[in-house]
């Protein structure tokens, strides 16, 4: 991206409510949430069939994020006929781990608009691909771009 200001911050690998990889135990989402909203997500313009089907949870405390500039954001998206719909917006980011490097992007499904599993406020989530041998817990490298959110602490 062109005139992209681009800052580096550390996070640690967290574990999230498992409803968007569809592997919580009392998910109303068997096959899990991002899975259900990719054709929705693919229809609006934004294909994101090469990432890992699931969030990638990351705390970068002492930090927490607000939206500026997203990349994508959809609005009033109906991706389960049995709830209200929801705001999305993505934002670029890239996930660095074992000297590897990853193309992904913040998910951010607008609290004002979702019904349940939310984060703590210095908690990301991540659409990214697979990343082999990556744990909870694990301290990763996250790169964001300061045109697209605000970083605070």
């Amino acid at each position: 991206m062109i005139n992209a200001q681009w800052i580096t911050l550390e996070g640690v690998v967290k574990e999230g409510h498992k409803v968007a990889s569809g592997m919580a135990k009392d998910s109303p989402y068997p096959q899990g949430t991002i899975e259900m909203q990719l054709p929705f997500f693919k229809a609006l313009g934004l294909d994101l069939t090469d990432f890992f089907p699931g969030t990638l949870n990351v705390s970068i405390y002492p930090h927490y994020f607000t939206l500026k500039n997203p990349q994508y954001t959809f609005k009033q998206v109906k991706w389960n006929p049995d709830y209200p719909s929801e705001d999305f917006s993505f934002c670029e980011c890239r996930v660095y781990f074992e000297n590897l490097h990853y193309h992904a992007l913040i998910y951010y499904p607008h609290p004002e608009t979702k019904i349940g599993h939310f984060q703590d406020r210095y908690t990301v989530e991540i659409l990214a691909p697979l990343i082999p041998k990556i744990e909870y817990g694990d301290q990763i490298i996250l790169q964001v771009n300061l045109l697209e959110i605000a970083l605070e602490k």
